[in-house]
């Protein structure tokens, strides 16, 4: 592979781990704002979805606008304006302007999914953009591990708003670094929102999407809660939780890897060698989470919430690939947004949810309830490795090597 190739995904790759380390500051955070603010196990869930609620809103427009303008302005300007959020939450002095900051750092990392994938797919040619893809994958669990280390060890030392100063730090650096390294780009064309009305006649695109609001609940509310159930249920220190937090994100990038491989070398059918990975990864999220609702040791939290990020982070790779088996090349962008839409829109809900039944049933009803979510998700995932494709030319079969 050409210098090129790897200047491209290094650069795409080192912007997504800088997003990500200012996004996943809130997950990583929780048990600090419940104790500056007071808040139930409720409120904090509420956080997340606000979070998650930005990043939502924002998802398409700043996909159009990636579009017209191109990822190097947009990608950009989106992580000066993550720096921005995550100062904001910083210096929140109250429980609704935290809410207001969190709201608007979660709608500037609605540019990273569609902005980086542009990225990847107008600089890559097809059949060695699947690896590249992974890669930069893998630059989500990354940024999110450094983040839960950077948030919870930095605050052990100093005061618990530093590591946010710092994550903010490193994306204005990584912005400035990026719009003067980054050369292709591809901003001439008109902008244009998805057309979900051809893709809502795809019945399994539409029953994979659904799949993605129950792999999205419990893949959101895994992170939002995993520091602050480590610490009041397994009694470790905070430090100790971020460090869980951060085993969490390195195994689910090692699964995203393992599988992404697995998805390109097994024998059969791409729609049903991809799907059924995703199946299997989706029943080993719900052991796992059994095991969770069971474990009481710091060691054993370590070691079920590693394996449980192995599964839970490891799916989001698989779950496009599953994507591209379903949809027309030339469908992959709206695809691509709707299923991103779906994963975030099924952490609106959850997180309040999980928070509510820790607050009236404790965590192991929590930890169950997302068990069930996940069941559910396999169930309708093997509809769709059950069910014939409406498409004749899925945008998978042009990428093959």
């Amino acid at each position: 592979m050409d210098r090129s190739y790897w200047r491209t995904v290094l650069l795409v790759t080192t912007w997504q781990i800088s997003a990500s380390i200012c996004y996943y500051t809130i997950f990583a955070a929780t048990p600090f704002f419940r104790d500056a603010f007071g808040l139930s196990r409720f409120s904090v869930g509420l956080v997340v979805t606000t979070l998650t609620l930005g990043y939502a809103l924002f998802l398409l427009p700043l996909g159009a606008l990636t579009d017209r303008f191109g990822e190097r302005l947009t990608l950009t300007l989106g992580l000066v304006g993550l720096a921005t959020g995550t100062v904001l939450v910083a210096g929140a002095p109250t429980y609704a302007l935290l809410l207001a900051a969190v709201f608007v750092l979660g709608s500037t990392y609605g540019i990273a999914m569609p902005g980086t994938n542009k990225a990847l797919f107008d600089a890559i040619e097809p059949g060695r953009q699947n690896l590249a893809m992974g890669i930069k994958q893998v630059g989500v669990t990354g940024g999110s591990g450094i983040s839960a280390l950077l948030i919870t060890g930095l605050a052990g030392l100093f005061f618990w708003q530093a590591g946010f100063l710092v994550a903010a730090g490193v994306g204005v650096a990584v912005a400035i670094g990026f719009y003067l390294l980054y050369a292709s780009d591809s901003g001439d064309g008109a902008a244009d929102y998805p057309d979900f009305r051809a893709l809502l006649s795809n019945r399994p695109y539409v029953v994979l999407t659904t799949a993605g609001l129950f792999l999205g609940a419990a893949l959101f509310t895994t992170t939002g809660y995993t520091v602050l159930y480590v610490e009041e249920s397994i009694g470790a220190s905070v430090g100790f939780a971020g460090v869980v937090l951060a085993l969490v994100q390195l195994f689910g990038s090692v699964g995203r890897v393992l599988t992404g491989w697995l998805s390109d070398v097994l024998p059969g059918e791409p729609r049903v060698r991809i799907g059924l990975l995703l199946v299997a990864q989706s029943l080993g999220s719900a052991a796992m989470f059994v095991v969770v609702a069971s474990t009481t040791t710091e060691l054993g939290a370590a070691i079920a919430f590693s394996a449980l990020g192995f599964f839970v982070l490891g799916y989001t790779g698989v779950y496009y690939s599953v994507m591209a088996t379903l949809v027309r090349a030339d469908e992959m962008g709206g695809a691509t947004a709707g299923g991103q839409l779906a994963l975030t829109s099924g952490a609106l809900v959850a997180p309040p949810t999980f928070g509510y039944l820790a607050d009236t049933v404790g965590y192991r009803g929590s930890w169950l309830f997302l068990a069930a979510v996940v069941t559910i998700a396999a169930g309708l995932l093997i509809r769709v490795v059950r069910t014939q494709p409406t498409v004749a030319d899925p945008a998978a079969t042009e990428t093959e090597t």
